[in-house]
Parts: C-alpha cells; structure tokens; sequence
C-alpha cells in the first residue's frame, strides 16, 4: 500500500475542541498533565478535594484556544459523593468529555502482611471504584463523538511491585487489570484505555514515602534518594511535566491506535519488558 500523501502528515496533537476531565489535579503529576492538555487546546475540568488550590490551579492553564476552564470539588475517599457531583454537572453542562485522566493520591507505605483489611477496601474505592464510576458517567457522551481517550495514572508497581507498599501494589494491579478488561470492550466505539506508570517523581507523595521510610529504618532521606538513584540508569528522578507529557500524546488523536497498554515513565528501571 502506497502512503506517499501520508508522508508529510505532522502528528495530530491538537485538543482544540476536546474537553478533559482529570483527577487529583491540583497537585504534581495531575496538575502537569491538566497544563498540558490545556496548551494543547483541551477545555480542562479539575477534579480534587480543597477548593481554594483548584481555584489556583485553574488560573494557571492555558486559554490561547478561548477555553472556559472548570472545577468539581471531589473526595475520593467518598466514591458516592464523587458520583453525585459528576452526575450533577453533566446535566448542567451537556456536553461530551472526551478525555478522562484517573489519578489519585496513592496509599500509605507498609508491608502488606501487616495492612488491615479496610486499608485494601479503602484504597479499592479511591482507585478502582471511583474510576470506575467517572468512566460510566462520561463513556455515554465518548461513543457518541466516537473519541474517547481514558488514561489511567499508577505505578510500575503493575510489572514490578515495589518493596514496603503492599496495599499499593495489590490496588494497582486491580487497576491495570480492569483498564485492560475496559480497552477490549470500548475499541470498537474509538475510545482507548491505557495506563501510564510514573516510576520515582519529584512530587509530594515520593517526599512522603521516603519520610516514612527514613523514620521506620533509622537512615537518612538523602541515603534513600541515593539507593533509589542507582537503580534509575537516567540516574535521575522524573519531573512530573515528564510524566505528563505521555498522558497528553495518549490523549491526542495521534495515539487512535493505541489501546489496552502500560507505559512506563520511569527513566528505565523497571527490569521486566
């Protein structure tokens, strides 16, 4: 088959038009991917829990493409209060959501042998529920545009669990699985399903496990931050503006062939394929 027309085709990342609803975005890699999805056009709805740092962060995306940038004030921790909210502003607002990024705060650090039962249960709801509860409400308006891009943000915990987060690595599989269950059954309508896996990033929640860390071992969070380094070959950790960036190419048009995938951003030092 000739593509010579195609040949000169520039990657389509224009979100012009596309409204996107991303989670826990006030903060680190939400945030980054919220300003990034707005520069590329995308209409941008915030979703996380304190109102005064969502008015903040909507400021701070962009409007070059004339977008009228929102907020939902939401606790993931209250998988039905979350469900309510959406609900009520889809039947203020009628319009498609084309693009979903799931992303939430993950849990505590700790052995999984030692975790109590309600710690699983509540990390089931703030990750696996509460996404599934946004992609039904918004998977409607997706097959009708016949564009639909949801990504999902966990961990290379999926290829590689990470030793002292069990609760984590247990809840992020649960994730992956049905992400990956999802992209078999919505391909056909032109919607996707992946899932990004940051690997150690410069946000709030790294500076808090290795706290934790530094506390129950006795060494230092400068010794921590080495020993992770090594492992890293960018010998670097990731800015989360990087993370964000693969998010947005998932988001775009020119990611329409890609479904069902995990995408590590983690600098290299996942060891499995």
């Amino acid at each position: 088959m000739c593509l010579c027309g195609e040949k000169n085709r520039a990657m389509d990342l224009n979100l012009k038009g596309k409204k996107a609803f991303v989670c826990g975005s006030t903060q680190g890699i939400g945030k980054a991917a919220a300003i990034e999805l707005a520069g590329l056009g995308a209409t941008v709805v915030m979703l996380a829990r304190n109102e005064e740092s969502l008015k903040q962060a909507v400021k701070e995306l962009n409007t070059d493409a004339g977008q009228k940038h929102e907020y939902i004030i939401a606790d993931f921790s209250n998988p039905s209060s979350l469900k309510e909210k959406v609900n009520a502003y889809l039947q203020k607002n009628n319009q498609p959501v084309h693009i979903l990024v799931n992303n939430t705060g993950g849990p505590p650090g700790g052995k999984a042998i030692d975790a109590k039962p309600e710690e699983f249960q509540a990390a089931l709801n703030s990750h696996l529920m509460c996404n599934h509860i946004l992609v039904q409400a918004l998977v409607e308006g997706m097959k009708k545009e016949k564009y639909g891009r949801i990504i999902n943000i966990i961990s290379t915990s999926v290829k590689q669990p990470i030793q002292g987060l069990g609760v984590s690595n247990t809840t992020r599989w649960a994730v992956a699985s049905w992400a990956k269950t999802l992209a078999g059954e919505l391909g056909a309508f032109g919607i996707t399903v992946n899932n990004v896996l940051p690997g150690a990033t410069h946000t709030q929640r790294l500076e808090t496990l290795n706290e934790t860390q530094s506390k129950a071992t006795g060494r230092s969070v400068q010794d921590i931050e080495s020993a992770m380094l090594k492992e890293i070959p960018a010998g670097r950790f990731a800015e989360p503006i990087e993370v964000a960036n693969a998010i947005a190419f998932l988001a775009s048009p020119a990611a329409s062939y890609i479904n069902g995938i995990n995408v590590p951003v983690d600098g290299g030092r996942t060891k499995s394929l």
